[in-house]
């Protein structure tokens, strides 16, 4: 997907006047659309996982999940695609908003689906990996209730009771056994009230009477229990309610982020990480972008001494990291905090890589730290199809910044076949903003990108 850095400027409206800027956050993925997102946080690490927009869809045409994991919350890795409806026996397509979790050593990510016979329904996969293989060990749907059975939130409370919540335009929930892969009890669901829900504003709708959408979080802090919402009338923004049990009953708290983003839906994901708060969702905001081109944001989030949630709007993200890069390990060139013209594709080869797809395309990763002693040299397994004149310049704080290296780039026959680059370059030293700016004057793909580092 081509991101041009310009017209995501021009259309910055798009977040209500909020300028977007290649030093933020949001989007922070620009190589694909992607929206729903699921953050879970283990061993130092934020993994996210989202569904995904097919480029250039006016439906709701999604076949994969992807998962995106970082430490740092600026810099976030492509780990590419984890699992597709067709991964399932029973599914026939949409691969909408999921969620994945750690019990024991095993993830089970719940995703909806539609099966062979047109009805939704709610599968569950299972991987001794959050990054997969994931499979299917049911052979059939988790839920398969009626057809409101779609965006699944799972959760498991200190006491070790896990629930699932699940719904549109109702929200209903259900107690999981230990395995996670069956139910315990019946299903039950929320009694759909304004002391719920709130109030919904415009015409009058009685299967909608509240602002209950779709797209439910349980969360939890202090004893307090924080039920998140996609909140309609559309397009929609994002409200919550609290309790003091997961079953509710449920008192509304109000919108926590309003109707902003060029798209009509949005969907909430809120966990703690190193000791912050931080609330992901949805927009339009790339280039292309619109209720069927979505692309994931991230907010930092804060607390009144009520234990509410101090209301939200769209921004440029975070700027500032919770850590620095380190320069002297291998570094994946899908890691990006920024870029724009640029792709990333999987083989068995190398697994997950970078496309540059013209020239001037370039990739950034914020907050890199070369310490007292500094490097000296730069390392990087690239490819190309294209004889001559291709090349990476490597520039600090900038498009524009002190270049570092210009490494030319071998004529390699393929993004299955690499070479090994290497480059001396004048000492550089303390934290950086690093740049790679991938030249060449070809149609299309002008070369790939596997990884980076530095030696001292």
């Amino acid at each position: 997907m081509n991101i041009s850095f310009k017209k995501l400027v021009y259309s910055a409206f798009l977040l209500g006047g909020t300028c977007l800027n290649a030093q933020g956050q949001n989007p922070i993925i620009q190589t694909s659309y992607t929206a729903d997102p699921a953050p879970m946080v283990y061993n130092g690490k934020v993994y996210l996982y989202t569904s995904h927009d097919e480029d250039h869809s006016t439906w709701f045409t999604m076949n994969d999940w992807r998962l995106y994991t970082t430490e740092d919350m600026v810099n976030w890795t492509d780990h590419g695609a984890v699992l597709s409806y067709k991964d399932f026996s029973w599914g026939k397509m949409n691969a909408w908003a999921p969620q994945c979790i750690e019990r024991d050593g095993k993830f089970y990510m719940y995703v909806p689906i539609t099966d062979r016979n047109h009805k939704n329904g709610i599968g569950v996969a299972v991987s001794d990996s959050p990054y997969g293989p994931f499979i299917d060990p049911l052979g059939r749907p988790l839920i398969s209730n009626s057809m409101a059975d779609i965006d699944p939130t799972v959760f498991i409370d200190d006491d070790g009771q896990a629930y699932l919540m699940w719904g549109n335009p109702v929200c209903y929930y259900v107690k999981l056994n230990k395995d996670m892969i069956s139910l315990d009890g019946e299903i039950g669901q929320f009694p759909n009230t304004v002391a719920a829900f709130g109030k919904r504003k415009g015409k009058e709708d009685p299967r909608r009477p509240t602002t209950y959408e779709e797209g439910p979080w349980l969360y939890k802090r202090n004893d307090l229990y924080y039920l998140l919402f996609a909140a309609g009338p559309l397009p929609e923004h994002i409200g919550y309610s609290t309790s003091t049990s997961p079953t509710g009953p449920w008192q509304y708290q109000g919108v926590l982020m309003p109707t902003e983003g060029k798209s009509f839906t949005n969907h909430p994901g809120l966990v703690d990480f190193k000791g912050k708060t931080y609330l992901f969702y949805h927009n339009g905001a790339l280039p292309g972008g619109g209720g069927f081109t979505r692309s994931v944001c991230v907010e930092e989030v804060k607390f009144n001494e009520n234990g509410t949630i101090m209301p939200l709007t769209m921004s440029h993200g975070i700027a500032e990291g919770l850590s620095q890069l380190n320069p002297f390990r291998k570094n994946e060139a899908e890691t990006i905090a920024w870029s724009e013209g640029v792709s990333t594709a999987q083989n068995e080869g190398v697994g997950n890589y970078v496309i540059a797809e013209h020239d001037g395309a370039y990739s950034m990763v914020k907050g890199v730290d070369f310490g007292d002693v500094g490097a000296t040299t730069i390392h990087l397994r690239l490819a190309t199809t294209h004889n001559g004149n291709v090349s990476v310049e490597v520039r600090l704080d900038g498009l524009e910044g002190d270049l570092i290296a210009e490494v030319e780039v071998p004529l390699t026959g393929g993004s299955d076949r690499w070479a090994l680059v290497k480059k001396q370059l004048t000492k550089v030293t303390g934290a950086h903003d690093l740049y790679f700016i991938y030249k060449g004057k070809a149609p299309k793909d002008v070369l790939y990108f596997d990884y980076w580092m530095f030696s001292k």
